[in-house]
């Protein structure tokens, strides 16, 4: 990482205060802010006049109302952002909402910081809240957060009870897994350890406020991650293109060759414009500059498209998981579709399926598969297209996005990758400048000449649940029938066509890419093709549906605790013994098919039920002729 030149100032650094509504946290900011000689010239006098005025006592909050609202109600009710500083540093202090009304508010401002400061009341302690704040700041992916515990003049400036609290909110934390940066006694009321240690809290070795806050690390730059420039809107000024963003990450200069996802079109980087216009050419751009870009060629772009080099573009994906916290006025279930907002990208999601339910508050994990207002889920969204995406661990800026039902902010959340394969692959695949052949044999003449359709039958289920044997033994009274019939099997697949492939996510969606393409050649040629692969994501089964023509789905639909009893081939107790990594079932997610063509629980029904059922489904859509019609014309 680029060191910042030892003469070169700090950068600002951007600090999110949360706190409980009545915790004192406006009294924090004001006392802070009077102590670092950050307030404007008679600030607080004026709101000292104010106050006697209206008859109330004075009140270091009241240098916080910039709302009538405010003062009427008591709470804070939007986000403000208040600068001061320190002989040290620069700070940008993001005052976020604490009434659980206007929790959606405070995900705007935790987005924008880098570090955060929750305050907590000395003889309160914890409330439900104080446990929300600080579980959105973990969702909102802050590391560096630091604890005041403020109103310790209300018990006496009593170490002990100083000490319960950060015990307490430390464990709180911890199983958060939020590091904790320090805990700070203070009383802002009476200024006691804001900026001058206390003599009231003598006992107290630790930190002032204004210590602890110089000590925090700079923010991590967002120049030395990749490039990340989301397209904002293009321009057209004579013959010119002007494509307009703010870089969110990275660097960007002249002569870069650009990709554009999730298009994957790309072009080179013929000038950068920016406003006011910089004087000489051949400038750089990085993260949090507003740029424009001109391309060596002409290219058809749309707001919302997310530029990178080549070399560390973003994931592609039409499926992912992420971490929400529930704002919605409904409670949050699947199927159900929003619309999803990061960075200028704005675009429709579903709810796949709820994987996990955290309550905010208690932090216990919620059993159902609905998400109420004011929780935390674990969850699996899907679009209709492929989406270009980064991981909030990789990216926590770009990893962040918001969720709307219809024009309401509905929840906040991150993006995560785990168990998805990047489908850029696929897609550059399909892309490449080569031209199909035609046959001189035409699909119609084949399926006379064997009687029957081409086709797919993809039979999907868990280790176990007697894929293998139905494909096998469907195979063998198809042909019988006169079918010409092949089956795909997984492990035959293995050992030659996808030999060079290992097990890991990318190598999967790949394997099933592979034999859905093989499949397809299989149909055309006029025969039926049985493909026997547990298959467990919903987006492969989806591609392979796309590759395939005349796909049908064929769910074989046995329980885990059947499948793991059976275990042909001990994969199970393999895997429970930890020797297998990523075993569907066991250790990784399968995703039951939505609206398969064939259900066969084979759980439930023997195999020659399963067996007939499948035949009298080929025969209904595959023969071309009732039995016994046996003259054909070509």
């Amino acid at each position: 990482m680029t060191k910042r030149p030892p003469s070169a100032p700090r950068p600002p650094l951007p600090i999110v205060i949360v706190g409980h509504v009545d915790h004192g946290k406006s009294t924090v900011i004001g006392r802070l802010l009077f102590e670092t000689n950050s307030l404007p010239e008679g600030k607080a006098e004026s709101v000292r006049a104010t106050s006697e005025k209206r008859g109330m006592p004075f009140e270091w909050a009241f240098v916080l109302d910039a709302l009538q609202a405010e003062r009427d109600q008591g709470i804070t009710i939007d986000t403000t952002q208040i600068r001061f500083q320190t002989k040290a540093r620069r700070y940008i202090l993001i005052d976020a909402p604490g009434h659980v009304e206007f929790l959606k508010n405070m995900i705007t401002g935790a987005a924008q910081a880098k570090a955060a400061l929750l305050v907590m009341d000395a003889e309160e302690g914890a409330r439900d809240q104080t446990r929300q704040h600080a579980f959105l700041l973990h969702l909102m992916g802050l590391e560096t957060i630091a604890v005041i515990i403020n109103k310790m003049d209300r018990v006496g400036y009593q170490e002990r009870r100083f000490q319960e609290l950060r015990d307490s909110i430390g464990r709180t934390l911890h199983e958060m897994n939020l590091k904790v940066s320090g805990v700070i006694p203070v009383s802002a009321r009476e200024g006691e350890n804001i900026a001058a240690p206390s003599a009231h809290m003598a006992w107290h070795r630790g930190e002032t406020l204004t210590a602890l806050l110089d000590s925090l690390p700079d923010a991590p730059s967002q120049s030395e991650k990749p490039l990340r420039f989301p397209i904002q809107d293009i321009y057209k000024f004579d013959e010119r293109r002007i494509i307009a963003g703010r870089i969110e990450s990275g660097r960007l200069k002249e002569g870069d060759r650009l990709l554009f996802s999730p298009s994957n079109k790309s072009a080179v980087v013929s000038s950068l414009e920016s406003w006011p216009p910089r004087e000489g050419r051949g400038f750089s751009a990085e993260a949090g500059e507003a740029v424009g870009v001109m391309l060596d060629r002409q290219l058809f772009l749309e707001r919302g498209e997310l530029a990178s080099h080549q070399s560390d573009p973003p994931f592609l994906s039409d499926i992912f998981r992420a971490r929400i916290f529930w704002l919605g006025r409904h409670p949050l279930t699947p199927s159900v579709s929003l619309v999803m907002k990061r960075a200028t990208s704005e675009f429709s999601v579903v709810l796949q399926s709820v994987e996990r339910v955290i309550d905010a508050a208690s932090l216990e994990e919620v059993s159902g598969e609905r998400v109420s207002r004011n929780q935390v889920a674990d969850i699996i969204l899907r679009a209709p297209s492929l989406q270009a995406l980064d991981s909030f661990g990789e990216n926590g800026l770009m990893g962040r996005f918001v969720l709307l039902d219809g024009r309401d902010i509905a929840g906040g959340g991150v993006v995560s990758l785990d168990g998805y394969a990047d489908q850029r692959p696929i897609l550059e695949a399909r892309m490449r400048d080569v031209s199909r052949v035609s046959h001189k044999v035409s699909p119609r003449e084949r399926e006379l000449r064997a009687r029957h359709r081409g086709g797919v039958l993809w039979l999907t289920g868990l280790s176990g649940s007697g894929k293998s044997t139905l494909a096998f033994a469907l195979e063998k009274t198809l042909f019988d029938l006169g079918y010409g019939v092949y089956v795909l099997d997984g492990d035959n697949i293995r050992h030659g066509l996808s030999e060079d492939l290992g097990f890991s996510v990318e190598d999967r969606s790949e394997n099933i890419r592979r034999v859905a393409e093989a499949a397809s050649l299989f149909a055309d040629a006029g025969f039926v093709a049985l493909v026997s692969f547990i298959s467990p994501m919903r987006s492969d089964r989806a591609r392979a549906r796309g590759i395939i023509p005349n796909f049908h789905e064929v769910h074989v639909s046995a329980d885990l605790e059947t499948c793991e009893a059976r275990d042909p081939k001990g994969l199970y107790k393999r895997a429970r013994g930890g020797e297998i990594e990523d075993f569907t079932g066991v250790s990784a997610d399968y995703e039951v098919p939505e609206g398969a063509e064939l259900v066969l629980d084979t759980g439930v029904e023997g195999v020659e039920d399963s067996l007939r059922r499948l035949v009298e489904y080929v025969e209904g859509r595959f023969r071309l002729v009732p039995e016994g019609v046996s003259d054909y014309e070509i």
